[in-house]
């Protein structure tokens, strides 16, 4: 990564408090009502909500972190998503009662700001940090800890605190995707598949990637890493279409916008199986044709099911540009899914709403349920029999979507739990 732009001002607060008079509900929707009774029966039950009163006293901290301003990757839907969760939450009666008051910390791609981030948070006195994406998360959760404030609800986790301290409560599983992508090549029929894995994520995908293929007897005709950011990927494409029929690729959205790129040029037919919010409609610009079909593999059902009803119509209710950040991605539906998760475990503790009473009430959560944004998981039970270093991955599950004519369009809300896959067993 070239250097970094630094502005000031990188620490960000929001504090969201209007109200929009509409259910507090992880999955919303209605069904049509058979007769006017049934309907004037669902106008009552919805009048309390309407009525709902403004949050009030001292608001209940929490902070999100993720880069901003950088020259490289930056995730402003992170920090959309986590203002809009708020939004909604206030606007159904805060946390029992109380405001939930949210703190953008920027990173700018700096791990250095990232401790500082991890260090104004224990300042601050926030309850846990919340629905962040970093690379540098490593320079913060050990630091976060000491004060019991927790690392909840990252979407992608990849340092080895995030996977392995008590503190970390992850609701996304990278990698997981990525054995995803093998099983459902594998399933559907792939002959002979290539692994493309960019430079730098070779080392948390290779080892579970090669542990699925080998589980069903198989091993990939050749694993090529890439660099991160080639203004040409023709060489590459060439080299990983030749005598395979699919390839498994990990890449993240603007060098696979390049790399389908080359593949239009290339005219080939090899089929792609890639990862939720890179392998998408930004990326397919272009080159509709040739990834038509494409199979993308992710942590959460595509944004246009039931589950993202009250996440859709936050985005609406606060004419958000959606054509300028991707929201149908791992960053944006997890950010969103960490706030509800958050709330509903807050809103559980008796008393004081603190650092240590919300990691105590999130360590004793056996069921947290997001109404289908992933499956229900067990914040008490770690994964202590799967991959070595994994263990704070609660949910090992992946859904698939695909591309229809540069669209993303889902093709099923079914998890399937690849977590044995990932260690080499082969499914039943």
């Amino acid at each position: 990564m070239s250097s970094l732009t630094k502005k000031s001002g990188w620490l960000r607060r929001v504090t969201a408090v209007a109200i929009l008079g509409i259910g507090f509900t992880a999955c919303g929707g209605s069904d049509d009502a058979s007769d006017s009774a049934e309907e004037a029966a669902n106008e009552e039950e919805a009048a309390p909500a309407e009525e709902e009163a403004a949050p009030t006293g001292d608001p209940i901290k929490v902070m999100t972190v993720t880069t901003l301003n950088a020259n490289g990757p930056t995730y402003e839907n992170i920090k959309i998503a986590a203002e809009i969760a708020a939004d909604h939450i206030n606007s159904n009666g805060g946390i029992n009662g109380r405001p939930l008051e949210v703190i953008v910390c920027d990173e700018q791609f700096d791990p250095a700001i990232a401790a500082t981030c991890a260090r104004d948070a224990v300042e601050e006195g926030v309850v846990s940090v919340v629905g962040s994406f970093t690379y540098f998360a490593e320079a913060i959760v050990p630091v976060i800890a000491e004060s019991d404030i927790t690392w909840f609800g990252a979407c992608c986790p990849i340092s080895p605190s995030e996977l392995t301290s008590p503190y970390s409560f992850n609701i996304g599983n990278q990698p997981m995707y990525a054995v995803g992508m093998v099983r459902k090549a594998v399933e559907d029929g792939c002959e002979s598949i290539n692994a493309v894995i960019v430079e730098g994520a070779d080392a948390i995908f290779q080892p579970p990637m090669e542990n699925a293929i080998e589980a069903y007897g198989r091993e990939f005709n050749d694993v090529m890493i890439i660099p991160n950011a080639a203004p040409d990927y023709s060489a590459e494409v060439a080299q990983a279409t030749t005598g395979v029929d699919c390839m498994v690729i990990v890449l993240s959205e603007g060098p696979f916008l390049t790399w389908n790129t080359a593949m239009q040029q290339s005219g080939t037919d090899v089929q792609q199986y890639g990862p939720q919010g890179n392998l998408n409609n930004i990326s397919a610009v272009g080159a509709e044709e040739i990834t038509d079909g494409n199979i993308i593999s992710g942590m959460y059902p595509d944004i246009s099911t039931a589950p993202w009803d009250d996440y859709r119509a936050a985005l609406e209710k606060n004419n958000i540009d959606q054509e300028a950040n991707d929201f149908n991605s791992l960053g944006g539906l997890g950010t969103w899914a960490a706030y509800i998760g958050f709330a509903q475990i807050a809103s559980t503790i008796e008393g004081e709403v603190t650092a240590a009473s919300f990691f105590e009430a999130a360590s004793n959560t056996t069921n947290l349920d997001l109404g289908g944004m992933v499956p229900n998981i067990d914040f008490t039970q770690e994964w202590t029999d799967g991959l070595d270093g994994y263990s704070r991955l609660f949910n090992r599950n992946v859904v698939y979507s695909q591309l229809s004519n540069g669209e993303v369009v889902p093709i099923d809300n079914e998890f399937f739990d690849v977590g044995d896959l990932a260690m080499g067993i082969a499914p039943e």
